[in-house]
């Protein structure tokens, strides 16, 4: 997309912001929920839930949407009386989270005060000197430091006596989704808290055998305002949003951390009401992927209001693109009115991990980024989630230098002044400006552009995840259960995978930060490579994943195969919350089993997603086979069509 066209793109909110500006202040935005859209009156209970919901069997988490949020004891008193366990009710908004059979959540949508059912679905963290190539050394010489104002970091939460920190956070809070194989995170143990200590990154819930899976806000905290940071005068506004998982049928390890829509729902609505000067809302996580705005989509309908409202009261949303190497944006990036971030290197390229294209309105250093993590230590991470925290620090030195601008135009003004990526999609060319914070401060023109052409591809001799997102599924999980006994236990092979045979990969932009502050002269270990798609764009048969995933018997190594897994536990719908597929062991019985209708298209669908994740385009035709397999009046004989067109599909 070109440079005009972001800007043109813009011109509606900026005015849109003039206008509320204009209104009377609205009451405190957790008393003033956004409506939740509601079909019509004459839906019925089967209409009103998600396709797929509890479709094989057993219990699933989900958010029953209300007419209003007087409603929550009645239907809470049904859901009770019908045996769903409520797990959730916000008393301000008008949603709650239940627990449930398929069975139970028809019941429970018959009821006319309830307008829709769908699953709380959950996203994973998205995972050299950058502050000079961006200018920021310069502008803080010139006393921009971000001063008065703040950065809402929502994440895993924060080291709060990290000496990076500088004692800069202001508030914090938590919420934190719980269930029978899900903890909170807070340190009340509840579902939600506020004050002091709330978004503690050192509780117990947060060490897995030694080692802290909740590194990853106080990481990014310290890129966008830390003391070697961004932002380096902004406060921080600490706020806890994922939970501890304990399921190794969806983590594929022992735990995990998720961050369910409805603590993010509830943490939005939270920095809205608060009263501090705040500058930017900091989202380093992601979902699916889009290659178009999805505003539309069920997801983007839910939370296009809450950023628009932020941004109304000139709060900008930056959100990590996602390190997928697409020709898109992951969830909650593809939302128009987000601040999507892309990864560059500090060689002024496009990171080979990054997504990039029309969807990005900037990119930011994100390869090889040191920062704070608990326990008082620095380390180095890649990935558009240290991407993103350079943009959200970057309009908090825009706001304090300038408070009374509205936001959409200093959002406007990163993008003028950036220096130009250019680089082809699709045949098009794209140009997205990587961030410049001095030309930004003082208005100075830009630098000339930069070339991506050709693009860089991720590295197919060691693309194994390192975004810093230590519960990653396990590779090697060893299965006791396999269904073939003569042959050997699926785990994978150890050699690493072939070189790219594709020519022309799909070109997406990297992001390279970096912090630097350390008590030693010690350089830092350079960060390992971020989990993201192949390139090679070879389509192979469920039988020859099979073969690939089994100990031994394939070229790619455990490492490549865990992270085509976690790909396709993002992209995809049946996998692995429908269908479980989150270890290699899991993935080799879905790709072998093939002795029903509903298992034959369950191992075409694996395969198809692995070839994405392995470098091939397309997934219209895996779309629309998961939603044959999602529906409930699926019919055996729709089942076996689906799955031949995705096994015919090129």
């Amino acid at each position: 997309m070109s440079l005009r066209r972001k800007l043109v793109r813009l011109r509606p909110l900026i005015a849109t912001a003039i206008m509320l500006a204009l209104l009377p202040a609205a009451p405190a935005f957790a008393d003033d929920p956004t409506p939740t859209p509601s079909p019509s009156a004459a839906a019925s209970a089967e209409e009103k839930i998600e396709e797929g919901l509890a479709v094989d069997g057993g219990t699933v988490r989900a958010i029953v949407e209300l007419t209003d949020p007087g409603q929550h004891a009645p239907v809470a008193g049904k859901a009770a009386a019908d045996s769903v366990e409520v797990l959730l009710q916000p008393q301000s908004q008008p949603f709650m989270v239940v627990e449930g059979t398929a069975e139970e959540l028809a019941a429970l949508a018959e009821d006319p005060r309830v307008t829709s059912i769908h699953r709380d679905r959950a996203y994973p963290p998205a995972l050299a000197s950058s502050i000079k190539q961006i200018g920021a050394d310069q502008a803080h010489a010139a006393g921009h430091t971000g001063a008065g104002q703040n950065v809402a970091i929502l994440d895993t939460g924060i080291d709060l006596d990290h000496p990076f920190l500088g004692n800069r956070v202001v508030a914090e809070a938590c919420f934190s989704a719980v269930d029978a194989s899900t903890e909170s995170l807070c340190p009340n143990g509840e579902p939600s808290q506020t004050g002091r200590g709330a978004a503690d990154a050192t509780t117990a819930k947060c060490l897995l055998d030694g080692v802290n899976l909740c590194d990853h806000g106080t990481h990014v905290a310290g890129i966008a305002a830390g003391t070697g940071g961004v932002a380096p005068g902004a406060g921080i506004i600490a706020v806890q949003v994922f939970s501890r998982v304990n399921d190794e049928d969806l983590c594929g390890a022992a735990a995990c951390l998720l961050a369910y829509e409805s603590s993010l729902r509830l943490a939005l609505d939270h920095v809205a009401s608060l009263t501090e000067p705040i500058a930017a809302v900091n989202l380093s996580l992601g979902g699916m992927p889009y290659q178009t705005t999805c505003d539309d989509s069920e997801e983007g309908q839910i939370f296009k209001p809450k950023i628009d409202a932020l941004l109304a009261r000139n709060i900008a949303t930056v959100v990590a693109a996602g390190n997928e190497y697409f020709e898109g944006a992951s969830f909650p990036a593809c939302i128009s009115s987000a601040v999507s971030v892309g990864a560059n290197d500090d060689g002024d390229a496009i990171a080979d991990f990054s997504n990039r294209g029309a969807l990005l309105d900037l990119f930011a250093p994100g390869v090889d980024i040191e920062s704070s993590v608990p326990d008082d230590q620095m380390t180095v991470y890649s990935g558009t989630s240290m991407a993103t925290p350079h943009v959200a620090g970057a309009l908090a030195l825009l706001k304090a230098q300038s408070p009374q601008t509205p936001m959409p135009e200093l959002i406007a003004k990163l993008v003028a002044t950036g220096r130009p990526y250019v680089y082809q999609v699709g045949g098009a060319e794209v140009r997205t400006p990587r961030l410049d914070v001095a030309a930004a401060v003082t208005g100075s023109a830009p630098q000339p552009d930069v070339s991506q052409s050709p693009p860089t591809a991720p590295n197919p001799t060691d693309p194994g995840p390192t975004d810093p997102d230590p519960t990653d599924p396990d590779p090697t999980d060893p299965d006791p259960t396999d269904p073939d006994p003569a042959d050997p236990e699926p785990s994978g092979p150890t050699p690493q995978p072939e070189p790219s045979q594709d020519p022309t990969p799909v070109p997406l932009p990297t992001v390279t930060v970096t912090v630097t502050i350390t008590v030693t002269p010690t350089p830092p270990a350079k960060a390992a490579p971020v989990c993201t798609r192949g390139t090679a764009g070879k389509r192979l048969t469920a039988k020859q994943w099979a073969k690939e995933i089994h100990r031994g018997s394939g070229t790619m190594s455990d490492e490549t195969l865990g992270c085509y897994l976690k790909l396709v536990g993002k992209a995809s719908k049946v996998f692995p919350e429908v269908t479980k597929a989150s270890s290699l062991g899991k993935a080799y019985r879905v790709l072998k089993s093939t002795r029903t209708a509903k298992r034959k298209l369950d191992s075409a669908l694996l395969a198809g997603w692995l070839n994405w994740a392995h470098g091939s385009n397309g997934t219209k035709t895996l779309g629309s086979a998961e939603k044959v397999r999602l529906s409930k009046k699926s019919t055996g004989a729709s089942l076996k069509k689906a799955a031949a067109k995705v096994i015919k599909s090129r």
